[in-house]
Formats: C-alpha cells, sequence, structure tokens
C-alpha cells in the first residue's frame, strides 16, 4: 500500500494503476459473496478501465514534457550533422492535421529545418521532403500528408534563405554551394533521424524521402551518394545537372529575342501552336481526350503554321517558326552541335507564358531564374550581379559548366550500393513539363539500365513512369494527383513492384484547393474528373476502344 502511494507521487501513470487495484481491494471484500469468478470478472473490469484512463491522461502530458525537453537537448554530436534545437513546442491537434511536437533548429553552420512528430500514433518511420528552385525557404506544407499518415517528417532550407527565385545567397560563398548542391538534404536526415530517436526512445523502422524538381535532384543525389539514409525515394521531374538545366532554359528565352531585344512569339501565337499540336496529336492513345501520351512520336512541324505572307493572327512569320523550332530542339552552338538533351516537347506550348515569353513582352520568369542561377552560383568564379542574360555564349559558355556541374548534379547512374541496402527508387515526369525536359530523366534512366546490367534487374528497385500532359512536378490538361507515398512504402515494406500506379485528374476547383500542400489520399471521388493507368517506362497507356474513356479501367499496356 505504501509503495503504490509513493507511486502516486512519482508516476502518475503507475499511481493511477495502484488506486485502480485498491479499488478492486475494497470491492473484493464486497464482492466476495458474490464468488470468485464474478469478483474477478470486476477486479478484471476495474483494473483495465483504470489504465486506459492512466494512459490517456498521461501519454499527452508525457509527450509535451519530451517535446519541451528537446530543446535543452545536446545534439552537437550527432555524426556528421553537428546540429542544434532553438524551438521545440507542442501544436494542437486542428481539423487538417493531428497534434504534434514542432522542431525548429540548423544543422551547422546554416542548414536551417523544421521537423514534425506526431505526438501519438507515430507509424514508426522517419520522412523526408524536398524543396523547389533555389530552395531557401522551409516548406512545411509539404510534411502535412506525411504527418496524417503518422509519420515524422522534417523540411530543411537547404543551407540558405532566399526566395527561392534569387540565388544571390551563393555569390562568393561555397560553404552554400555546398550545402545546396548536396550536403544538407544528408545532414538534415541525420539531425532528424537523431531527434526523432531522442524523442520516441526508438530510432526509425524505415526512412523515406520525396521531392520534385530541385527535390527531384536531392533524391537522385541521396542514392548516389548517401545510399543508407532512405529506404525509399520519390525524386519527381529531377533537375539531374542544375547547370545544364540552366542552360536549356536560358536558350529557351534567348533565342526569343530579335537584335533589339524584343520578344518574337508571343502569348497568343503560343496558345496557337498548341492547339495545333493537339489537333495534330491527341489521338495517339487513341482517345480523344486533349492529352498527347507521347510527344515524342507526335510528328508536328511548325512550318505548317507559317504564313504564306506577312503576318497574321492565325499563322507564324518565319522568325516565329525558327523560335518554336529551335525551343523543341534545345540548345546548339553555331555549328548546330547539340548541347544538352533535347528541348521541350510538344504539348507544352501554353506552359511558355510566363515562363518563356511575358504579355508585356519583359524578360519571364525564367529569364530572370536562370540570370541568378548564372551570375552568382553557375560558373566559378561567379560574375556577378552586373552579368546578363544576353551575355551566354553558346559557343563558348557551355565548356565552362564542368566547374560547377559536379557540385549540383545527379546524373551518376551507378546505384549498386543503393539497390545492394535494399533501396527503391520512383521516379516521375511529366511530359508537359516545360521546366525540366522530359528527354533529360529519360536519357538517365536508359543509362542507369546500361549500367545496372538492363532493364530488369533496373526494374527490380528503379522505375520510371511518365505522365501525359503533367506540367511541372504537377498541373496540367492530364492526371498529376497520385499516391506516391502508399506505392513506395508497398514496395519497401511488402515487395510490390508499382507494375502500374492510378493517375486522377481532379475537377479545376478541388485541384486548386491542394495548391499549397499537395494532394490528400485517398482522394474524393465526386472531386476527380478522370482517371488513367500509368506503367513503368517504356510502357505506355492506350485506350481499348471498349468502356468509359474517363476511367483508367478502360486503358491498356502498350510497348512504344
Amino acid at each position: 500500500m505504501r509503495f503504490c502511494q509513493q507511486s502516486l507521487v512519482k508516476a502518475g501513470a503507475w499511481g493511477s494503476f495502484c488506486i485502480a487495484w485498491q479499488v478492486c481491494i475494497a470491492l473484493s471484500l464486497v464482492l466476495k459473496s458474490w464468488g470468485a469468478a464474478m469478483m474477478y470478472r470486476w477486479i478484471a473490469l476495474v483494473v483495465m478501465t483504470g489504465l486506459i484512463a492512466a494512459a490517456q491522461a498521461q501519454e499527452p502530458t508525457d509527450a509535451a514534457k519530451r517535446c519541451a525537453g528537446l530543446a535543452n537537448t545536446d545534439f552537437s554530436r550527432v555524426i556528421d550533422a553537428p546540429t542544434q534545437v532553438t524551438l521545440s513546442k507542442s501544436v494542437a491537434a486542428t481539423a487538417d492535421l493531428p497534434a504534434f511536437c514542432q522542431v525548429q533548429g540548423y544543422v551547422s553552420p546554416s542548414v536551417g529545418f523544421e521537423l514534425r512528430l506526431p505526438l501519438s500514433n507515430w507509424n514508426g518511420k522517419f520522412f523526408k521532403h524536398g524543396c523547389g528552385g533555389f530552395c531557401g525557404a522551409i516548406l512545411t506544407a509539404a510534411c502535412s500528408e506525411p504527418l496524417r499518415k503518422g509519420y515524422a517528417c522534417i523540411a530543411s532550407d537547404m543551407g540558405h534563405k532566399s526566395t527561392g527565385l534569387d540565388a544571390k545567397w551563393g555569390y562568393n560563398n561555397p560553404q552554400a554551394e555546398i550545402d545546396f548542391g548536396y550536403r544538407a538534404t544528408h545532414v538534415s536526415a541525420m539531425a532528424g533521424k537523431a531527434i526523432t530517436e531522442q524523442f520516441y526512445a526508438k530510432a526509425p523502422s524505415r526512412s523515406y524521402y520525396m521531392g520534385c524538381s530541385t527535390g527531384g535532384r536531392q533524391g537522385l543525389v541521396e542514392a548516389q551518394r548517401f545510399p543508407y539514409d532512405f529506404d525509399g525515394i520519390v525524386a519527381g521531374a529531377p533537375v539531374i545537372n542544375e547547370t545544364g538545366a540552366g542552360m536549356q532554359l536560358l536558350w529557351n528565352v534567348v533565342v526569343n529575342r530579335d537584335k533589339q531585344g524584343k520578344q518574337i512569339l508571343g502569348v497568343d501565337k503560343a496558345k496557337m501552336v498548341n492547339a495545333a499540336v493537339v489537333a495534330k496529336c491527341d489521338m495517339q492513345d487513341n482517345v480523344k481526350d486533349g492529352v498527347i501520351g507521347d510527344p515524342r512520336t507526335c510528328g508536328f512541324d511548325p512550318a505548317s503554321l507559317q504564313c504564306k505572307a506577312g503576318d497574321g493572327p492565325d499563322c507564324l512569320t518565319a522568325a516565329q517558326v525558327d523560335v518554336v523550332r529551335k525551343i523543341y530542339e534545345g540548345p546548339k552552338n553555331s555549328k548546330g552541335v547539340s548541347l544538352y538533351t533535347g528541348g521541350t516537347l510538344p504539348g507544352s506550348e501554353l506552359n511558355w507564358i510566363d515562363n518563356y515569353i511575358s504579355a508585356d513582352g519583359d524578360v519571364a520568369t525564367y529569364g530572370k531564374f536562370m540570370g541568378d542561377l548564372f551570375r552568382y552560383i553557375g560558373f566559378s568564379p561567379d560574375p556577378g550581379p552586373d552579368w546578363q542574360v544576353a551575355q551566354f555564349d553558346f559557343d563558348r559558355d557551355y565548356k565552362r559548366l564542368g566547374m560547377m556541374e559536379s557540385m549540383y548534379s545527379g546524373s551518376n547512374p551507378d546505384l549498386r550500393k543503393f539497390k545492394a541496402n535494399g533501396g527503391k527508387i520512383i521516379s516521375y515526369q511529366g511530359w508537359a513539363d516545360q521546366s525540366v525536359v522530359p528527354l533529360n530523366v529519360i536519357d538517365y534512366y536508359e543509362l542507369t539500365e546500361r549500367t545496372m546490367g538492363g532493364r530488369a534487374a533496373t526494374q527490380d528497385f528503379f522505375r520510371l513512369f511518365m505522365v501525359p500532359g503533367m506540367n511541372h512536378c504537377r498541373g496540367g490538361v492530364g492526371p498529376d494527383a497520385i499516391d506516391y507515398i502508399s506505392t513506395l512504402e508497398a514496395w519497401v515494406e511488402a515487395g510490390k513492384a508499382p507494375d502500374t500506379m492510378l493517375a486522377s485528374h481532379l475537377k479545376a476547383e478541388s485541384s486548386a484547393r491542394y495548391a499549397s500542400e499537395g494532394y490528400r489520399f485517398p482522394l474524393v471521388a465526386n472531386e476527380v474528373a478522370f482517371t488513367r493507368p500509368l506503367y513503368p517506362y517504356p510502357a505506355a497507356y492506350r485506350y481499348k476502344g471498349t468502356g468509359a474513356a474517363m476511367d483508367a479501367a478502360s486503358f491498356k499496356p502498350v510497348s512504344p
């Protein structure tokens, strides 16, 4: 009895158990006349009730205390990632998110992060989400879906503060360039796992990564340089080579300017070209839906739209035809030698607007974005703020990109260590992507097949899915809502290789609601406009000729 009283003071949960036990003893005296069987049933009932109530009352309190204590915990000895927690606090549950411990901090010298740890119902696993563009901000919204699934989830700023569209942080700052290139993803994962283990007194059983664009490159870099960090990786639309991709985007801006710097191809003409492409190639997948299956086989020639004389609203001038053709072909030197893995593909023309083209004729988003890339992080030494887009010399400057290529490259096809460690990769790419040309990831995947011993040996751990009609990472006329996380979990944890993935196109108003956090799965049925099956590259889908054209079940896989 005295032991229970002491326990009540020292440990609330155990004290509650003791109280429940004392109540049982008292009841046993009262119920003795009922017989032993009935008495023990009452004892069991009261004990269980006491334990459940104690656990429910005590767990949030204990979790909140553990959360607050993280800020006072020394993580300076995390291997390869000396870490400082600057904030740790409990955040109450909302209608959209469960209660979690919010942990903010940095890995020396300046890799900022936020980790979100479920206060209850942790699934025992760790998740890291990548960033996009030049990063520079901690995209905590990207952790919402993993957090709802019970993951401990971390996001980082990749070692600097910026808007995501400027690269001034890298000007004469080699440490920041190293962090952005490959270090930040690794060390923030190490820090996140260490804090997770401290909080739950247990190391994560599985670790996953997902990111798109720059985040896609982060995923491939992890598999290549740090093959033991993650069990599964989703690498979407990866900027496999930052400087090469930058040159390709810069080309698209430069070729659309005349000698006076004026825009050649405008918004209306880009829309007209897109309409002509869709009219010619829509039926590739055997159904008229405005979605081009594989634009490589479209065979569209912009010269078919050339005006017979002069200019007009329904035709292209010779100069405009030349611009469209050059954007499709990708960067070349003055001798016509290709400098990259191809250009933007037919069907992406609507995405040129605001990126390569702007309504007022000014240099559009990618002109500014790629300008900063080459001013501050693309060359060595950095030329600085006076460098202008028009100064890029396609006969000379592409040869200089090797200085920084290895820093920002995820192009190594030797994935033997990652595969040997049991890792799995799902990569995806939109055929209508205007930012990262689809031919680049295809080139990398096919090179990996040759390196890893063929298609079967590669698809045993690495599968690429090409998404018709999808823009950069998401959006577009095609299906873009795909549950990558569940698919990857099934592959890693149950050995269920993704022979197909269901892709959905949501109604416009529904899709807009998920713009900041990403899609929530399972999707609400009445929000879906149509579905399509996706198959591992090089297979594509084609309508069977029967069944509802809005339903993925009406399509079958076909070889290229």
